[in-house]
């Protein structure tokens, strides 16, 4: 289990979460386009490129293995000299 305070922690489900988001953002963009809404059309455009961005990014993270960085330890008194 990924510790909820790891900044880093990809978690596969969020990966998985954009597909629905994306797919209602297409089907918000075609109606805004339908309508005329152009403000909103740069917007949703907008979003999607972060949102596509995000999702790389996570894809690219949750392929990283982690790093093991060992327990660490106290020195002696002798090696502090």
């Amino acid at each position: 289990m990924v510790p909820s305070f790891c900044s880093a922690a990809v978690r596969l489900a969020s990966i998985a979460a954009t597909s629905p988001i994306e797919s209602d953002l297409l089907a918000r963009r075609t109606r805004a386009e339908q309508e005329g809404w152009l403000g909103e059309i740069g917007d949703i455009g907008l979003t999607l490129t972060f949102l596509r961005q995000k999702g790389a990014e996570s894809q690219r993270l949750a392929r990283i293995a982690p790093v093991s960085l060992g327990m660490p330890r106290l020195r002696s008194a002798e090696s502090d000299r």
